[in-house]
């Protein structure tokens, strides 16, 4: 991967290119990526809307403010940390690398695990109600997603497998993950025991697009489906949170929605963390566990509060 180098990025099948599309920018002699600044203003963006949102709900804006400052900097720790637990073969020759994020090296999952349980804790000890504060900040969580996702853009990662279809998108293969410039003996090494997935990526590089002169792969912009699902998700929550019947159930219809998406979503993806040594991606089974757990727990409420009426 030729870090720095300027290359377009097409959707050909709906007649839109961006053209010469950077990584970053160079300031004071540091590279300053957009994948990082498009994350800050994800978060700014997310504690705005909880501050907004506190107030609506007779909470304080300044509560709202003192645990944003915990749950970014362990939702960063979470990310991070889940990331590392599954890809520890990237850094098992070089344990320090760990804590080099500008190499990259980031999971959401581990981020809202980070953060549910910072307001678990925080809830405790602040004496806040953690049903409340949860359903004034998963809006939030979710404008930081379908916002943060499009960092990905300029990092070309987080794509799919290959496709024709209406949204496919062409990325230059110079500047995409090694596993597509590298020989195929170290990429079967590479996927051992992980036949569906090295198939996938097989696909993409046999399937590659010449224009100009340069080389494309072609896939499904899986970073892009999940900015549109967080933005859907965030609207439909939105409206009806008046309407919800206790505490928290926000939270869970987000743990639902989001789960439900991302297990179809990450069917698609090829950079998948895999559950160790084995052919099971950890994210898609968890968001499978998320959504059908989620939904439990709803309906058994509903059920529950249902029978309290009646017996009224």
């Amino acid at each position: 991967m030729l870090q720095g180098l300027k290359t377009d990025i097409r959707f050909p099948n709906v007649g839109i290119s961006f053209r010469n599309v950077g990584s970053g920018i160079h300031l004071f002699g540091i590279d300053i990526m957009y994948y990082g600044m498009i994350i800050v203003f994800g978060m700014l963006l997310g504690v705005l809307l909880a501050c907004y949102r506190a107030k609506r709900a007779g909470q304080s804006a300044d509560m709202v403010i003192d645990f944003a400052l915990y749950a970014i900097l362990f939702s960063v720790i979470g990310a991070r940390l889940y990331y590392v637990v599954f890809a520890w073969d990237s850094f098992r020759d070089n344990p320090l690398s760990v804590f080099n994020l500008r190499t990259g090296g980031m999971a959401i999952y581990g981020g809202i695990i980070g953060g549910v349980l910072t307001a678990v804790v925080y809830a405790r000890v602040k004496k806040v109600n953690f049903g409340i504060l949860a359903d004034i900040c998963v809006p939030s969580l979710l404008l930081g997603q379908a916002v943060g996702r499009w960092g990905n853009f300029f990092n070309r990662e987080a794509f799919g497998t290959y496709t024709d279809g209406l949204f496919a998108m062409q990325l230059d293969r110079r500047v995409v993950s090694s596993d597509y410039n590298c020989s195929m003996a170290v990429l079967e090494k590479r996927y051992a025991g992980r036949g569906e997935a090295l198939e996938q990526i097989i696909k993409i590089r046999n399937n590659t697009v010449w224009e100009d002169g340069i080389q494309y792969i072609q896939v499904h912009p899986t970073f892009l489906y999940e900015s549109l699902w967080n933005a859907a998700l965030l609207v439909l929550i939105l409206l009806c949170a008046k309407y919800k019947k206790y505490d928290g159930e926000l939270l869970l219809w987000y743990l639902a929605g989001y789960g439900a998406g991302r297990f179809w979503m990450e069917g698609l993806r090829t950079d998948q963390l895999f559950l160790w040594k084995s052919p099971l991606p950890v994210s898609q089974l968890l968001s499978g566990l998320l959504a059908a757990g989620s939904i439990a727990l709803i309906l058994a409420a509903r059920l529950k509060l249902r029978k309290k009426k009646n017996a009224i």
